[in-house]
């Protein structure tokens, strides 16, 4: 089951940043990782152990601390349509002028107009 795991760690610069990144990627199970150099986070969602993280961050000389391990945030439902994410329309030429439109029905699906 994936989850959220927040750690602090030292970055100080650009490399600091990508060594960071490198040691994460190596492991499998990870759906999506983000570094914030300014505070400091690294934030990884999927399904990978906390301790092989920072046991990976051990090894390129990192002193990481876990912040926190969780369920992962919900994706944010578009309130205008209760997509799953607002898409945006498909694109046209001038000269067809494809108008998109998609009415949300009670039954939860949509119907697309062109």
């Amino acid at each position: 089951m994936p989850q959220k795991i927040v750690i602090k760690v030292n970055i100080n610069c650009q490399i600091c940043k990508t060594d960071v990144l490198k040691a994460v990627t190596k492991l499998t199970g990870i759906d999506e990782e983000s570094v914030d150099g300014e505070k400091g986070m690294l934030t990884i969602v999927g399904d990978v152990e906390p301790v092989l993280v920072v046991r990976n961050l051990k090894k390129i000389g990192k002193v990481p601390a876990i912040i926190s391990v969780g369920p992962p945030k919900p994706p944010e439902y578009c309130e205008e349509f209760k997509f799953r994410e607002c898409r945006p329309c498909p694109p046209s030429c001038k000269e067809c002028k494809l108008i998109f439109t998609a009415y949300p029905y009670n039954d939860g699906r949509t119907r697309s107009i062109l």
